[in-house]
């Protein structure tokens, strides 16, 4: 990943300090755009090696985005805590709005984890007037990304990228787009990363060659009767592989993110989309190709500055690979699988780097 040593040392060189628009947040130095392409990440998937990823993490995490779901409840009994300082701020919202003394963090975290419902219970207790506190459930984030990629104003946006792919491989309506400011009030959070555009690729026949070869299939001979009926012999290896369910095409993403947590959010948010690749690409029987981040506000924390300084003192080394060890041809597919069911293969990476993950909570 020497692109994203470029981007950190390019904000350390070219960037800006400025105070941060959010209330409670430090100030940045950066950048107004940056970005980073990744290729065949099907063979190179882009997890940073230069410190220790977690990994689950971003499995967890895209797998809830990809259910629809909006609560914490499934992240924090998985030990996925990154959500957690925002769905306690959006808590507060609500007790504020309630007239009730909140309970401290912690305390609010074990009582998310202490039911063994699907969800928390509600806030019905409060004897609010607002029929809107009485149905807030603990943990819950209002309608972000989960709600925006499955629902949005009654849209299912995933199921409709999955629609076209099948029916309209080369259509360029392949996008999921969180950005719905109608929404902005009922969210804990807009939508950092906001835009998503899947874009299909023809494969050439040696390419769909290599792989049929290189899973075993037998030599393909030209047909006479083919010849004879008028198929050139490119045409009628193709149809030769169709048949053997051989991808034909290349996934490539393109993703559009308008802030950036340079040194915390981009690394974990380009091993997401690149996860959301690999997905999508198997389950409609196609080949991960590109993904291209592309960055808006891309900045650093001041506080982060020493553990940038770490991270740009070390060497990267040998990207893994992702397995998907169960079969997927839906979307339901891809939504049923679990964190076991996804492998990261030969990964090595250095120690982590610890940085503090703001949330709005507290200035420092």
């Amino acid at each position: 990943m020497k692109q994203y040593q470029e981007v950190l040392q390019d904000i350390l060189d070219n960037g800006r300090e400025k105070e941060s628009g959010r209330e409670n947040m430090p100030n940045t130095i950066g950048l107004s755009h940056a970005t980073i392409l990744m290729k065949d990440v099907s063979k190179n998937f882009p997890l940073l090696t230069t410190k220790k990823m977690y990994w689950k993490g971003i499995v967890c995490e895209l797998l809830w985005f990809l259910r629809g779901e909006t609560n914490i409840k499934y992240l924090v009994d998985n030990n996925v805590n990154i959500w957690n300082g925002d769905a306690y701020r959006w808590y507060l919202k609500y007790a504020k709005e309630a007239g009730v003394e909140p309970m401290g963090m912690e305390s609010f975290i074990a009582e998310i984890k202490a039911n063994d419902n699907e969800l928390p219970r509600p806030f019905a207790w409060w004897q609010s007037g607002s029929a809107v506190v009485q149905n807030y459930k603990l943990g819950d984030l209002g309608k972000v990304y989960g709600h925006q990629w499955r629902n949005q104003n009654g849209v299912d946006q995933v199921q409709d990228v999955f629609d076209d792919l099948k029916n309209n491989p080369y259509g360029r309506y392949k996008i999921i787009d969180g950005w719905n400011k109608r929404d902005f009030p009922e969210m804990a959070l807009p939508p950092c990363h906001l835009l998503y555009q899947f874009i299909v690729r023809p494969m050439t026949l040696k390419e769909r060659e290599d792989i049929y070869y290189g899973n075993g299939g037998l030599q393909i001979k030209d047909s006479a009767n083919a010849l004879d009926e008028g198929y050139d012999p490119d045409e009628w290896r193709h149809m030769v592989l169709d048949g053997q369910k051989v991808p034909k095409y290349y996934l490539d993403l393109n993703m559009y993110q308008r802030s950036c947590d340079t040194f915390l959010g981009v690394p974990f948010n380009i091993a997401s989309m690149s996860l959301l690749l690999i997905l999508v690409a198997k389950a409609n029987n196609m080949v991960a190709g590109e993904s291209f981040w592309i960055g808006g506000d891309t900045h650093l924390y001041v506080s982060h500055m020493d553990a940038v300084k770490e991270q740009l003192s070390r060497t990267p080394t040998k990207l893994p690979t992702v397995e998907i060890t169960r079969r997927i041809e839906t979307l339901a597919d891809v939504c049923n699988l679990t964190t076991n069911d996804i492998i990261l293969k030969d990964y090595e990476s250095q120690d982590s780097i610890k940085a503090e993950l703001f949330t709005g909570l507290k200035k420092k």
